[in-house]
C-alpha cells in the first residue's frame, strides 16, 4: 500500500512541477521570426495587454509633462495611474500565458510607477521623478526588445 502511495505522490509531483513550468515560468510562447520570444494569445488577451502598455505610455507623457511644468499633483496622479493597483484587472487564463520574464518586468514597471508617484508626493521634486522615470523606461525598453505578442495559432 504504501509504494502504490509513494508512486501516487511522485506521479502528482512531476505533473505539478510540469503545469508550474508551463503555467508559471515558461508561457505560451513561441520563437519570434525577429528574434524576440514571441507571446502567443486569444485577440482579446492581446487587446488587454496592449491596452495596458498604452496606459503606460500615457503614464510616461503626462508625468514627463508634470515635471517639465513641475506640477508634481500631475505626475503623483500619472504615476499611480500605472502602478501594482492597475493590473487588478488581469484574469488568471492570461497570466498564464505569460513567460516569468514579461511577468517580472511587468510587476517590477508597476512598482516602479508607484515608487515615483509616492516619491514626488513626498518630496516634490521633479528633477528625482524625471531621473526615476527614466529607470522606469528601462523596462519599457528591455520589454520591447525581449517581447513580442502574436494571435495564438487556430485563434479567430
Amino acid at each position: 500500500m504504501c509504494r502504490i502511495c509513494w508512486v501516487l505522490v511522485f506521479a502528482l509531483g512531476t505533473v505539478s512541477a510540469g503545469l508550474a513550468w508551463k503555467f508559471v515560468l515558461q508561457g505560451e510562447v513561441a520563437e519570434g521570426s525577429d528574434g524576440r520570444t514571441s507571446i502567443l494569445l486569444e485577440p482579446a488577451e492581446r487587446d488587454l495587454v496592449l491596452a495596458e502598455m498604452r496606459t503606460f505610455l500615457e503614464s510616461v507623457q503626462q508625468v514627463a509633462d508634470g515635471v517639465a511644468r513641475k506640477d508634481m499633483e500631475q505626475v503623483v496622479k500619472a504615476a499611480r495611474r500605472s502602478g501594482i493597483s492597475a493590473q487588478g484587472a488581469v484574469p488568471g487564463p492570461l497570466i498564464g500565458k505569460l513567460p516569468l520574464g514579461f511577468k517580472k518586468l511587468g510587476f517590477d514597471t508597476h512598482s516602479k510607477f508607484d515608487q515615483l508617484a509616492l516619491d514626488a508626493e513626498s518630496m516634490e521634486d521633479p528633477d528625482m521623478a524625471l531621473s526615476q522615470l527614466a529607470t522606469l523606461m528601462q523596462n519599457c525598453v528591455s520589454c520591447h526588445a525581449a517581447f513580442r505578442f502574436d494571435t495564438a495559432p487556430g485563434a479567430p
